[in-house]
């Protein structure tokens, strides 16, 4: 009589199986995750918008009453705040559009994203930063009062948006770590995927 085979590779692919099909069933917890992820988006926009306001008044009313070097600081804090006004709004406007979702594929895709995204702006900060004391340098060397003026705002501009990048990049972070516990607690049952909430 021949003894039943069972291999440890088909048993690794029925695992595989199961916890893909477990993954790709609608996980309601998922859509309190995400809406956490688009909060964090929303206030960030709310943030980065009130700092871009801002910086246009103060821009606006530094321009019209100064000369030479603080006027062109002050040029350059309305021009660049205008970008990322526009860039605050199409973000809000991004994050209200988007419906939390209780697909866990997705959520990973989105979460990945978001902190991809951030980590790259942070890259792009420090850049802008590079390109303002160059500004300033050079105008320094040549004595151009509007690069020296240009070069100060954009490092003030840089420095800004790296400390609001890495913020936002550490809240991200943070909430992303949520995402192991969440997948912890799925199961398959005779009734198809359990989710157990722990409290």
């Amino acid at each position: 009589m021949r003894k039943p085979y069972f291999s440890f590779g088909l048993l690794l692919v029925v695992f595989c199986f199961f916890s893909t099909q477990a993954l790709a069933q609608e996980i309601p917890a998922l859509a309190d995750f995400n809406q956490t992820r688009l909060d964090y988006n929303k206030q960030g926009m709310m943030i980065l918008g009130s700092w871009a306001v801002g910086n246009m008044v103060w821009g606006g009313i530094g321009a019209s009453q100064t000369t030479g070097e603080t006027k062109a600081f002050h040029q350059m804090n309305l021009y660049w705040n205008s970008v990322n006004l526009v860039i605050a709004g199409f973000g809000y406007w991004q994050a209200t559009k988007e419906t939390p979702g209780t697909d866990f594929w997705t959520t990973m895709e989105a979460q990945q994203g978001i902190e991809k995204v951030l980590l790259l702006n942070g890259a792009l900060d420090l850049a802008y930063m590079a390109g303002g004391l160059y500004m300033k340098e050079r105008g320094l060397r040549k004595d151009n009062s509007r690069l020296i003026g240009f070069g100060k705002s954009v490092i003030l501009q840089g420095a800004f948006l790296l400390a609001f990048d890495g913020v936002m990049y550490g809240f991200h972070q943070v909430h992303g770590k949520e995402l192991p516990n969440l997948v912890e607690n799925i199961s398959l049952g005779p009734m198809g995927v359990n989710f157990k909430m722990n409290f």
